[in-house]
């Protein structure tokens, strides 16, 4: 019997085997039992109708992936076959995934995009609204690329007052992305709404030139995505071509097709303003016109008439009207009048009938006790000897009573009797 060797010698002389036999391999399979522990390693299974593989991507390579692993997943893989010592398990060491069917970027991007569209990234009633007439533009993009310079003419040409700050980064390559988002941070803090008006940025513009998706890849990462959500500045994006959709496209306030149509969509075009000011100024020089030429001829309208041809007439006839007037006055009054006077008489007559004094000139006469007003109605009320007073007609007199007789007696049918002489 030969001398036996241990169990570690032989795994290793299997690894060595395996790893030399095999070296790298393609193999498609379906992703299973997917674990990412805290170490940033990835272990699945990769398993089809016949076999399973355990396979590992170690954190590296995962940093790197586009989009992410889940388990129902159909990829093909590239790696190294290898033995893991510790258990005698062989594995596959996982370089590089690709989704079946479909290219690593385009999953990532449909990835990303649900991702961002649940969280409501995309939504309309999030985004902000651009300033009509902005005073300052920051322009985010490479500066060195022709972007920059049509961006920069056709600013300049449609609205030369305006106010261009150039913010140079790299629109592609490793580290782009989270260089793009920095520079959005950066200027929110120097020149957002909180910043002194004479550095208050009011758009920023995203913008780079055509390219292929890889080229374009920095503004799909989700970095960016959530520097442009962030923003308390309007952003405008123009990245690519007309076909060209990005994360950072969806996420924006605004997309325009191109770096060359975001620059229009941000200012006015100066002529455009000047044609519909000179077409407001023809107008309203129009209006006044009509309206000058309508009160002139209401003015020869007024010239016209009798009134302020002859103004003394109207004077005259109401003149002529008040003459009038106060002779019809002057005549009611005098009517008045006499009526008035007509009926007084009248009432006075019939007062001078109903008067006292004139009974009193048909013989009658008043009498009373001296020092009252009462009037003697009965002979019972004096007793002789008492003094009282008589009103005549014409004057009055004291008199003394010397006698009185009962009612319907007549103590004066003999005047003289019973008077001495004095």
């Amino acid at each position: 019997m030969s001398t036996p060797i241990s169990v570690g010698d032989l795994t290793r002389q299997i690894k060595e085997r395996l790893e030399e036999d095999f070296g790298d391999v393609l193999v498609a399979g379906e992703v299973s039992n997917l674990a990412r522990p805290a170490s940033g390693h990835l272990y699945l299974t990769l398993k089809d109708a016949d076999a399973s593989l355990r396979a590992v991507i170690y954190r590296g390579v995962a940093l790197r992936m586009k989009f992410d692993l889940k388990d129902g997943m159909d990829v093909i893989v590239k790696g190294r076959v290898s033995v893991y010592p510790p258990r005698g398990d062989y594995q596959l060491q996982i370089e590089k995934v690709e989704p079946r069917g479909i290219g690593p970027l385009e999953l990532a991007f449909r990835q990303l995009k649900e991702k961002l569209f649940t969280q409501g990234y995309f939504d309309p009633a999030r985004k902000k609204r651009l300033p009509k007439i902005p005073q300052r533009v920051a322009l985010l993009t490479s500066g060195t690329g022709s972007a920059v310079r049509d961006m920069l003419e056709i600013l300049q040409r449609r609205w030369p007052a305006l106010h261009v700050w150039v913010c140079p980064v790299r629109v592609q390559g490793e580290g782009a992305a989270g260089e793009i988002a920095g520079a959005i941070e950066l200027l929110n803090r120097v020149g957002g709404p909180d910043a002194p008006a004479s550095r208050r940025i009011d758009v920023l513009l995203v913008g780079r030139g055509g390219g292929s998706l890889e080229d374009l890849w920095s503004f799909n990462e989700e970095v960016v995505a959530r520097a442009i959500f962030a923003s308390k500045i309007p952003i405008v994006t123009g990245i690519g071509h007309e076909d060209d959709l990005t994360i950072a496209d969806l996420v924006a306030d605004v997309r325009a097709l191109t770096s060359s149509e975001a620059a229009e969509r941000v200012v006015p075009d100066r002529m455009e303003i000047l044609a519909a000011l000179d077409q407001r100024t023809q107008r309203m020089r129009g209006l006044i016109l009509k309206r000058l030429e309508l009160v002139r001829g209401k003015l020869t309208d007024l010239q016209s008439r009798r009134v302020f041809r002859q103004p003394t007439e109207r004077l005259h006839e109401l003149g002529r009207s008040v003459d009038e007037l106060q002779a019809r006055m002057d005549r009611a009054a005098t009517r008045r009048v006499e009526t008035a006077r007509d009926r007084l008489a009248g009432l006075v007559g019939k007062l001078d009938s109903l008067s006292p004094l004139n009974v009193l000139a048909r013989g009658y006469s008043l009498s009373g006790r001296i020092g009252e007003q009462a009037l003697l109605r009965e002979a019972d009320e004096v007793e002789p000897g008492e003094r009282i007073w008589v009103r005549l007609h014409s004057g009055s007199l004291v008199c003394l009573v010397e006698q009185r007789s009962a009612e319907g007696t007549d103590v004066v049918s003999n005047p003289t009797e019973g008077v001495e002489p004095s």
